[in-house]
């Protein structure tokens, strides 16, 4: 949901008030702000199907009368992610009127589908992307270097196709990762009229570029070496360290536990990451 205040303030320190202002925001659940964009969570079981939202939503609404500020209902949206996604639960219904519940909302540029699917930010992206090819395109009838072609490439497309990479890259499937490297193919194409009937590894070789998965994997890795330092923000998402003397002791040296989900759609990306990345960041 997002939040406006009542009196805008036209200035530099307007972004800042506002932050102070919600500092203490707060409305008896787990609630992730950033800016004006605030998310409260709960995690309901499966079997009692007893959801407090309604509660902890009538409290977010008291703390914003009582601080000067309103919620934007119009952007207010609710999404019911996993297996109760598939169940009647009822609508939430407030004193701004009943909030519209949705399958899918984009957070932070991201899209999160209620089945824990990346379809719909794959489809997301694959059209943003395609759509500035089309620039490309313009560009090469302009006259311009394959070199200034190539740079808008990766200066301007390529970043679409890996925003918040660690995010979804290891969830993907072969069809999905096939789609995303379609784009980058196509791309060099328009650059270099010689790639025409190349393979797809010596179109690469050519333009000196990596194919497109393994940089994901690569973004991926450093992300999760960069939360492994004490100092990162995100650093508490990881479990506790391993006892020293105990992992002298194991075959593997590995610094945290690693953590299995029955199934990949479950599994995040810390898992997936603990699973995958530590004996790979160990070594550099």
């Amino acid at each position: 949901m997002s939040l406006l205040l009542e009196a805008a303030v036209g200035s530099c320190l307007g972004p800042l008030s506002f932050l102070v202002l919600i500092n203490d925001l707060s409305a008896g659940c787990s609630i992730v702000k950033y800016v004006d964009d605030s998310i409260l969570t709960e995690l309901v079981q499966p079997k009692s199907h007893a959801s407090k939202m309604i509660q902890f939503l009538e409290n977010l609404i008291t703390w914003t009368t009582n601080n000067h500020t309103q919620v934007n209902s119009t952007k207010t949206k609710e999404i019911i992610i996993g297996p109760l996604a598939k169940t009647n639960l009822p609508l939430l219904t407030t004193s701004l009127g009943t909030i519209e519940r949705v399958s899918s909302f984009k957070l932070l540029g991201v899209h999160i589908d209620s089945s824990l699917s990346w379809s719909t930010h794959v489809n997301s992206i694959l059209k943003k992307a395609t759509s500035r090819l089309y620039f490309l395109k313009q560009l090469k009838r302009a006259g311009l270097s394959s070199n200034h072609l190539l740079h808008y490439y990766t200066s301007v497309i390529r970043p679409v196709l890996e925003y918040s990479a660690p995010v979804w890259h290891y969830a993907l499937t072969k069809e999905q990762t096939y789609q995303i490297e379609r784009i980058q193919k196509r791309a060099i194409h328009i650059i270099f009229n010689f790639s025409r009937g190349m393979p797809y590894t010596s179109m690469l070789y050519s333009a000196n570029l990596e194919n497109l998965a393994t940089r994901r994997n690569n973004l991926s890795q450093k992300f999760f070496l960069d939360i492994t330092e004490p100092s990162s923000c995100l650093h508490y998402l990881l479990p506790p360290t391993r006892d020293q003397s105990v992992i002298s002791r194991l075959r593997t040296s590995a610094k945290f536990p690693k953590v299995y989900t029955r199934t990949k759609r479950y599994c995040s990306f810390i898992n997936y990451a603990l699973n995958n990345y530590q004996d790979k960041t160990q070594t550099q």
